[in-house]
């Protein structure tokens, strides 16, 4: 399994971004990945996900109408995009990938079996 993250960076209050997760190694399209976040001195913490039993994305709270993921499946990447970004959305992003096609996110949390951590990317919102 591998996953690569890319795409961030530093933006103003207001700004977006769009992060990128390539994947390699697993079936992509039978897969559950999600994006998660961790932000300077606090715990990681789940942000989205792709359930691949029937395509449903879900997101947690803190984001919610504000950031989308996508998925292409010709070029094994899931995308995030990140709009009207906000100081607190400050952190380094990882996408995971899960040992089965399911996961669900709530307004606190995202649930799957998910794997390891990649390197993630440094998104820093500052004015």
């Amino acid at each position: 399994v591998q996953l690569v993250e890319s795409g961030g960076g530093s933006v103003q209050p207001g700004g977006s971004l769009k992060l990128s997760c390539a994947a390699s190694g697993f079936p992509f399209d039978d897969t559950a990945i999600g994006w998660f976040r961790q932000a300077p001195g606090k715990e990681r913490e789940g942000v989205a996900c792709i359930s691949r039993t029937d395509g449903s994305i879900y997101y947690t709270k803190s984001v919610k109408g504000r950031f989308t993921l996508s998925s292409d499946g010709a070029k094994n990447t899931v995308y995030l995009q990140m709009n009207n970004l906000k100081h607190e959305d400050t952190a380094v992003y990882y996408c995971r990938a899960a040992e089965a096609p399911i996961c669900f996110c709530t307004g606190n949390g995202c649930y799957g079996t998910f794997g390891s951590w990649g390197q993630g990317t440094q998104v820093t919102v500052s004015s």
